[in-house]
This record gives structure tokens, C-alpha cells and sequence, in this order.
């Protein structure tokens, strides 16, 4: 699966982003999809991530905020970012396996990442 993610950008605390991940090559229904980010100097961490069966799953400091939603006839991955906090602010990465963990060495395929900036 190629995965492609757009849609990231600076924003102001309070403000919403909508970021978008196109997959490519394979059966995209299938896959089991997530987003995780990265901020300066710490590791990956799990955002969200949605089943093929549209069952969802969110970390605690985004529920409420964070919307996943997957669109298969188009391929894409969604992630609607309300409310966003300066805490926010990370390089966010689309990802794709099989089945559902939240650790980010679980997954097979990986998006190149998109930049999230939220200022105070």
C-alpha cells in the first residue's frame, strides 16, 4: 500500500485541520488505517486509527477533538482536528496494516508525514 498525506499547516490554538491520506496499490477496504505523529524530539505516538468495519479508536488527549473517518470507495483516510492545542504540534503519519494495535511498529505501511503547527 503507498500511502500520501496531506493537508497539514499552521494554525491557530482553538483552530481545526483536516488531514487527508490517499492509499494506492492495494485493496484499501482491507486495511486496517491509522494516524500517529511525531513531535520534536520524541517518538511516534498513536492519534487514532479506524477498522475496515469502521470501528474506532482514539488516543485519551484527543477524544472529543479528533474525528477518523475513512472513505473506501475513494480510497482515503481523514482525520478532522478541532479545538487543536499547542501540544498538538507534530509531523502527523498515516499508516496501514492488517490489523489494529497502537504501537507504531505494528504497521506494515507508512505515509511520508505532514507538518502540524499550532500556535498559542
Amino acid at each position: 500500500v503507498q500511502l500520501q498525506a496531506s493537508g497539514g499547516g499552521l494554525v491557530q490554538a482553538g483552530g481545526s485541520l483536516r488531514l487527508s491520506c490517499a492509499a494506492s496499490g492495494r485493496t484499501f477496504s482491507n486495511y486496517v488505517m491509522g494516524w500517529f505523529r511525531a513531535a520534536p524530539g520524541k517518538e511516534r505516538e498513536f492519534v487514532a486509527a479506524v477498522t475496515p468495519r469502521d470501528s474506532t479508536s482514539y488516543t485519551d488527549s484527543v477524544k472529543g477533538r479528533f474525528t477518523i473517518s475513512r472513505d473506501n470507495a475513494k480510497n482515503t483516510l481523514h482525520l478532522q482536528m478541532n479545538s487543536l492545542k499547542p501540544e498538538d504540534t507534530a509531523v502527523y503519519y498515516c499508516a496501514a496494516d492488517l490489523s489494529l494495535s497502537r504501537y507504531s511498529g505494528h504497521y506494515e505501511y507508512w505515509g511520508q508525514g505532514t507538518q502540524v503547527t499550532v500556535s498559542s
